[in-house]
Parts: structure tokens; sequence; C-alpha cells
């Protein structure tokens, strides 16, 4: 592991220090507040009645038995709230005509998925409302369910029959009517005459986000607000559904975000679980708390991915990439989820990637089944896009016989022609993947990976090693409102800060955003320090509570930094051109003549000068204040971005596989990104760390799996494989800086980098290592029991695993070809499911 202590401190102020995170102090010793710890007079306690069920009418509701348990204040059903409950809310319809059921918090008439509310009993304590909740006796009438994305196409089944489809939109983006490239099937008939062509479908399964701390709301309606606290990413957008779609005026609702154990996108949603705890708590007029167990998290949070990908890529004999159209099939479950339609939609501008097209058409068909209901998971969209173009730029190098990373420089855009206008028409501001690869495979050791790669074949060896490639480009920083907006999103992508100068030297920050482990309060001081002079221990970052941070829409899609750490800049310039001109006043100066470094106003060419702390005390005694001028030196600011920005990386691994019991061991992982300038390097270390678990955990662990009934298998973290840190390895990880252009900190974005680059390279590592059998895929997670399978479906028990005469290498920037054997190249047919 490459430790941040190792590197050298070029830092010259707080930005690009890397300073231990404030906030581990009181999370590391247990000092903090979840939800779950909150205790209010006189509360109550929610546990909720769920369909055993994936698709059903209901026909009654007995809570008789449930209302007379010991300790039970009341049972409450959809029909007690029917008007007060609310909606659970789409907020991206990514068409015109998208088929959009409506999501009750409590189901009345009938329920469509397993796990779904039908009642919820309110009780003294937590255990006597569970206990109740297995009193109450629903009646259900069985409907047949639809479970898999392509059976929902077909109708045969519907998982709503009012809707008359499964089908709720297709959208499409097209590079011959965007103006941006040529004909899709136009180039692909050409190469299929004088060029390349491969064909592939991959599997995206079906994840569940699993953060440290489960979901918990507690709802309290005895005040003049109503005060909701709840583990969630988005305080902002809760409290505005909540207002618009309960009618309650937006004024009357205080959301607060406590400290929250994780997200990954998992806690972004505005749950039927908090509108069914608001509903109770306003129907019973007393505090109600919700926490969930870990089996009702795994069941009924949001899910993700979940798609089928069609890919068709043609290609020059040379291997120089000319078309990429993709068909998605993207399971929704059943209900459009906040942004579910959309996560899609998200890869579309993404799998191009770094490459340079000519044509290009991305459609996607989202459809309802009687399933979990599935949103943004962390990356949402571009994990999905880049795993299916970085595999088929492996397939496209086996066909031609030349090395992955000589195939990606072939076809990717140059450091010197930035910025580049992408065939998906998202202009990419910088980047540089020539410096970013070198360094990765410079620590990674290529060459001596690949010689021993070729031993091991030579040989025979039963253990086989497999090297896997990703380079990878993300759009970060969800923002620019007025793409959003084409795009029919129902919010804009700016994002709020204030700062408050206080009298006794001390600075206060107020964002926007609202975090669940990224590290804000430390980062936005670091900011901040250095913009206002003050010390990084004298700034407090307030945040997650809409009467404290009243402006901003929170955390999600990499857009902290780049669009909320922007905000704060601007904010703490406003103040200091505010003090600029007070201190003009008080030293008796031109503004022109004063100069500002280091939080000092000085007179130019003189000794005499006065503190940006010292001008803030002098606004608040207000004794020597120019005449009209006002008092305070505080300010706000918002931020909405022109474009997205851009990181990138290269990242390397290496995994050996035993050829006959199908284990796949990691034996190195290298990665080096470029996140642009970096603010703190601690943090962004420990944003790369977790992402590449997650992206690996998806390649070879994860799956959500349900019966044919409908009901999730693997509903605990016993069948739910979640990785630990026993079950990973050592991360060498590393940075090349190219700034964006797009903010003025030259900020990139890297919460979601490691999930979105790590998931192809291991999967790579695994194909390539089996590729000699004529694998060219296995699909995730990739498991001993489908590695084996996959190895004796193509003969692998009898097969030698037979090494080219030359084997193609690339020793960090000077590539060299050589054929390989006819037994190591893709083909269109190729073998291993």
């Amino acid at each position: 592991m490459t430790a941040v202590d190792d590197r050298p401190d070029t830092a010259t102020g707080e930005v690009g220090r890397a300073r231990l995170r404030k906030e581990d102090q009181r999370l590391i010793t247990g000092r903090t507040r979840w939800t779950d710890n909150l205790q209010l007079p006189g509360m109550l306690h929610i546990a909720m009645v769920r369909s055993p069920v994936a698709h059903a009418t209901i026909t009654g509701i007995d809570t008789e038995a449930a209302r007379r348990a010991p300790g039970v204040v009341a049972v409450v059903t959809g029909a007690d709230v029917r008007d007060t409950q609310g909606v659970v809310a789409n907020a991206w319809p990514i068409t015109t005509d998208q088929k959009t059921p409506p999501h009750l918090p409590f189901a009345i008439d009938r329920v469509a998925c397993a796990g779904e509310i039908v009642a919820a009993v309110v009780a003294r304590t937590a255990a006597a409302a569970r206990d109740a909740a297995e009193l109450v006796d629903v009646d259900y009438d069985e409907l047949p369910a639809v479970l898999d994305a392509k059976e929902a196409v077909s109708d045969a089944v519907l998982a709503h029959p009012d809707l008359g489809t499964n089908t709720s939109a297709v959208w499409t983006l097209d590079s011959a009517q965007g103006g941006t490239g040529g004909d899709v099937d136009e180039a692909i008939e050409k190469a299929r005459a004088d060029g390349i062509v491969i064909e592939r479908e991959y599997r995206q399964q079906r994840l569940i986000p699993s953060f440290m701390e489960p979901r918990s709301t507690v709802v309290d309606p005895t005040g003049e607000q109503v005060t909701v606290w709840t583990s969630t990413q988005v305080p902002h957008i809760l409290r505005f559904l909540i207002a618009a779609t309960t009618g309650m005026p937006e004024s009357k609702v205080r959301v607060i975000a406590p400290d929250v154990g994780g997200g990954f996108g998992g806690k972004l949603q505005t749950t039927a679980e908090e509108f069914v705890t608001l509903a109770v708590a306003r129907h019973v007029g007393k505090p109600v708390k919700y926490t969930e167990t870990r089996s009702e998290s795994l069941v009924s949070g949001h899910h993700g991915r979940d798609q089928y990908q069609t890919l068709t890529l043609a290609a020059t004999k040379e291997g120089k990439v000319t078309a990429l159209k993709v068909d998605l099939i993207a399971n929704l479950g059943a209900y459009v989820a906040l942004v579910g339609g959309g996560v899609p939609v998200l890869g579309a501008w993404m799998f191009n990637s770094i490459y340079k097209f000519d044509a290009y058409r991305f459609t996607v068909r989202t459809v309802l089944t009687n399933m979990t209901w599935v949103d943004a998971y962390r990356g949402a969209g571009r994990p999905e896009a880049t795993y299916a173009i970085e595999r088929l730029m492996d397939e496209l190098a086996a066909e031609v016989g030349v090395d992955p990373l000589e195939i990606r420089e072939r076809n990717w855009i140059r450091h010197d022609e930035f910025p580049f206008t992408t065939v998906a028409g998202m202009t990419y501001d910088s980047g540089n993947y020539e410096a970013a690869t070198a360094r990765a495979t410079e620590l990674f050791d290529y060459d001596a990976l690949r010689r021993e790669q070729r031993e091991r074949r030579e040989r025979n060896d039963p253990v086989q090693l497999g090297i896997g490639v990703s380079t990878f480009t993300e759009m970060c920083g969800l923002a620019p409102s007025r793409v959003l907006g084409t795009l029919n999103y129902g919010a804009g992508g700016w994002e709020h800060a204030s700062i408050r100068m206080l009298p006794t030297g001390k600075v206060e920050v107020i964002t926007g955003t609202s975090p669940h482990g990224q590290g804000h309060e430390t980062a936005w001081s670091q900011i901040a320090a250095d913009r206002l002079g003050v010390p990084f221990e004298d700034i407090e970052v307030l945040h997650g509570d809409t009467q404290i941070a009243p402006r901003g829409l929170d955390t999600y899609g990499s857009r902290s930094l780049v669009v909320g750490g922007e905000a704060v800049v601007r904010a703490a310039d406003k103040v200091v051109a505010k003090a600029k001109l007070v201190a003009a006043h008080l030293l008796e100066a031109s503004v022109d003549d004063l100069e500002f470094s280091g939080g000092r106003f000085t007179v130019k060419g003189t000794d005499k000068g006065i503190g940006i702390t010292e001008v803030a005390a002098a606004q608040f005694t207000s004794h020597n204040l120019a005449e009209g001028m006002e008092s305070g030196i505080d300010a706000d600011a918002t931020f909405d971005p022109e474009s997205f920005s851009f990181p990138h990386g290269t990242h390397l691994c290496a995994v050996e596989v035993d050829t006959e019991t199908g284990q796949v061991r990691m034996r190195k992982y290298v990665c080096v990104d470029d996140v642009g300038q970096v603010v703190n390097p601690l943090i962004v270390e420990g944003q790369v760390h977790g992402g590449l678990v997650q992206g690996i955990a998806q390649a070879l662990w994860e799956e959500a799996v349900f019966d044919d009934n409908g009901t999730l298998v693997t509903g605990s973290f016993v069948d739910y494989t979640l990785p630990t840190a026993a079950d990973t390895i050592s991360f060498v990880t590393d940075n090349t800086t190219s700034p964006s252009t797009t903010n003025t900190l030259g900020t990139k974005g890297v919460g979601e980098a490691g999930t979105i680059a790590s998931t192809p390279a291991v999967v790579n590592a695994v194909v390539d290592a089996l590729r000699p059998l004529g694998i060219h895929d296995i699909q995730m997670p990739c498991t001993p029991e489908r590695v084996w399978r996959a190895i004796r479906s193509a003969g692998g028990e009898q097969a030698a695993v037979t090494t080219p005469d030359a084997q193609p290498h690339f020793d960090g920037g000077a590539p060299n070809q050589a054929p390989t054997d006819p037994s190591s190249s893709a083909s269109a047919e190729g073998a291993g499911q």
C-alpha cells in the first residue's frame, strides 16, 4: 500500500495537506449521535408490517389482535392516512411518456413487490412493536409476478396490470441525430465487410447498498415545526418532497441528517419508511422512531445495477475503433425510484469512455418488475458503462492480437487533444491518460508479471495468472442546472455555501452538501483556511440541518467538492472583498492600495496592516464604520458549473485462478487516478480504498438473488457475501494531476472512481487467465463455481493452457506487438458463460 505519509508533502497551505479528519474523533470514540441514538420525551416506536409476496391484491387487513397486544398504542394502515401519507416521488422522468406507477408509502389495495409496507404498529418499545407486528393478519390474493428484465419486455406477465405494459420508457442518444458523429449502422456494416465486429452481452447483476448504519427515522410532530431526523444523504430534497407531496408548508418542515453511517447512494432515496414514520407521527400526535433491521434493509432499501447490456463494437483490422452500439434493458423493480430511470441514462455519455469513436448509438429500455426498486448505487450508471467498454476493449485486443494496453493507447484521446468533444457530445476539459498509464505500469511491474504469466502457461500450471486492465473516465459533479433541465431532471445542480465571520475570531462555514463519511468538515475547513488566512482549527463546518443550512442540494454523484467546495471558495472570496472595504477605512488607505495575504490586509510598500479577524471584530462593534457602510462581512455564494468534471485513471489487477477448483485469488492491485487538484491526500486515499473494495466485490462476491416467487434469497449477510478487510489485499495507489478547468480549485471528484474502475479490471484479469481455453466471459460475480463451470464447459478439464510463441507486452509507454496463438483470440461466439 502506498502510504500517504510516505509521499513528499509539497503543500504550501492547507489545501493539499494530509490532515487527519476532524470528524473522526467523535466517530471512532462513539461520542457521535446516530439517528437511532435519539431519545425524545414520550417517544413511541414503529414496526413495519411488510408483504411476504411479490405481487398480490390486498383483500383484508385484520389489526385487532395487534391492537390488543401489550404496549401497543395504535396500528396504522394506508386507509387511515390515505390523504396525508404523501407519495414516494420520481424526480427524473426520462421521457415525456414514461410510465410511472404511483408509489404510496403504505400499499393500500395492491402490493407490487415483497417487502412493501402494508401497516405499521406503534408501541411503547421497539420490541413490543415488533412482537405485535407478527399479529397483523393480511389477506393477499396472489397475482402472477414478473421477475426478470428480459421477461418483462414481452409483457406476458405485467408488474402493474393497469399500465398495460412493463416498459416504463425508451431513451436514445444517437451521434448521427446529435451531429457529433456518423451513422452507427453504416459504420458497423462497413466493419463487417473489411474490419472487425465484436458483439457481446454482459450482465450487470443486482447489488444491495450495504452501509454500516441501517436507515433510521425519528419524527417529532409536536412543535411549531415537524422535525424529522433521518439517516439520509438528501435532507434538503427530502424536505422539499415532504412539502410537495403532503401539502405541508415547507417552512413547517425541518429535516436533520445527524452523523450518517455510510450511504453509497442507498440513502439518497426519499423512502417509504420516512413517509410512513411522518404520517404515523402526525396520526398519533407524538414523537415516533423507526429503525430498520438489517434484513429489512436488504429487502426494502433500494437495490442497484441490474442491467442486460448488448453491445456491438466496430473497428478496423488494425484495431482502431469506429463505432459502438449499446442496447440496455434496465430493471427498475416495482417502481420508478427517485432517480431510478435516470441512472442508466447517466451512463449514456460514458460507454464511449476515453476512446475516439466515429459513430455511437445508445438505447435503454427501462422495465418494471415485481422486485425491490432500483436506484443509484455508488457510481450510478458510470460503473455499468465502464465495465462494458473495458471488457470490449480486451476482446478487441485479443481479436487483433495485441496487448490490452496497446489497444487502448491506439484509441484513447491524447493529452494534447484536450479539451475534447466526444462522439456522445460531452466535452472533456482535461486529462492525461498516457501519464496515468505509464505510472501504473511502473508500479505494477507489468512486464515482469506478463513474463510470469507466459512461464505458467508454458508449464501448464494448474494455477494460472491473469492480468486485468481498466482505463476509465467518469463524469462527476452532478450539476449543470441547464443541462439537467434539458434532460427533464426535477431539480437543479447548483450548490450553496455561507461563511460567518464571528467576533471571537472563529469562522463558521455552512454548506448545503450533506456528508455521510466523505470528510467535508475537514476538507471545507482546509479550503476556507487557505482562502481566508485563518487557522484550520478555528473553522467549524455546519451541515445536514435544513434550518441551519436552508439552501442546498445535498450529496451524491461525486458533486460535493467540485460543486459544494467551489461554493465555499466563492463565499470566502466575497468575505475577503467585503472585509477589504472595511480594512481600507480602518487603515485610512485606498482599497486599491491594499494587499491580502495570509489572512492580513496590508498597505502596499508598508508594514501597516490589519487581520481579517480583527476586521470581523470591528464590524461586530461597528464603532468605526464608514458612512453608509453596513455592519457584517458574512457572505453567501451559489455555484452552478457550466460542465461536469472528468476524473480518470488506470487500474491494473493480477489474479491467480485455480483451474481445478475455480478459486480466484487477488495477487496485486495498482491504481493511478487523476482526480485533479487534491485537497486532502488522506481523504482521497480512503475514498479510493473504499471504492476499490466495492467494485471488486461486484466482480467476485456480491449478488442479490430472488427465488421464483420473488422472495429475496440473499436476505442476510450470511447469504449476501459482503467482503471484509480479510477478503482483500493491500492496494498500491498513486495519482497524476491534470487540473479541472470547470472550477477554480481544479478538483474533479473521487468518491466513485474506485468502484467504477475496479470491477472490469478484476473480471478482465480472470478472463485473461482463462482466455487460452477459449473463455471470453464469466458472469459476475466470478464465484469459484461459475469459474469452474466455465472451465469445464470450455473443455478445460482435458485442455492444456497453451502459450503463444511470442507474447505482446507494454513497457509503460513503448508497446511491442507480436502475433498470438489463435487459441487466445476472441471470437464473436466465444465460450464460457
